[in-house]
């Protein structure tokens, strides 16, 4: 790979999913857990938004076992086969590690808004701090950022785009 990002040196297992939005790419550690994910088919561009201190030379693999089953269930309706796949994110600060963990319990379907996530990750008033949260997830889908919308309803930001936040939103709805 052409990347120039620091590698720890360690192998991560880096695998793509066809889905009806494009291309879906998971980097995960050979336990198994997810250190990163997003819509694209550029490892490096996933990689990319990965912990420094995570990251390793992208092995590329058919599939991964279990992570990539539960994102074919997922993809086939069955919208908490996503929920129990382990996830490994770092931070440099204690609160996007908690309000990462907190918007895992975030059901689908049942989306939240920014001040509503600030609230559930025990923050009423850091609004910002939890749009960051967001903004800093490495692990899409897996850590469902597109379940945050804004305080009026509409879409806010989404790294991979917002056709599809809005395609997952209304998969979520549909399943």
């Amino acid at each position: 790979m052409g990347t120039t990002l620091r590698s720890s040196g360690a192998i991560i297992d880096s695998a793509t999913v066809d889905t009806p939005v494009g291309p879906f790419t998971i980097l995960a550690a050979p336990d198994g857990a997810v250190r990163a994910a997003g819509f694209t088919a550029d490892p490096a561009a996933v990689l990319a938004v990965m912990h420094p201190g995570l990251r390793g030379e992208p092995r590329q693999r058919r599939d991964l076992g279990p992570v990539t089953a539960a994102v074919e269930a997922y993809l086939g309706g069955d919208l908490t086969a996503i929920d129990d796949v382990p996830v490994e994110q770092h931070s440099d600060g204690i609160f996007l590690t908690h309000a990462w963990q907190v918007l895992r319990e975030v059901k689908a379907g049942q989306p939240v808004t920014y001040t509503g996530y600030a609230a559930l990750a025990g923050r009423p008033a850091a609004v910002r701090a939890a749009a960051s949260a967001c903004a800093r997830n490495a692990a899409a889908l897996f850590v469902p950022c597109h379940r945050v919308l804004r305080t009026d309803g509409r879409l806010g930001g989404y790294r991979w785009g917002l056709p599809v936040k809005e395609w997952l939103l209304t998969h979520e709805r549909r399943s």
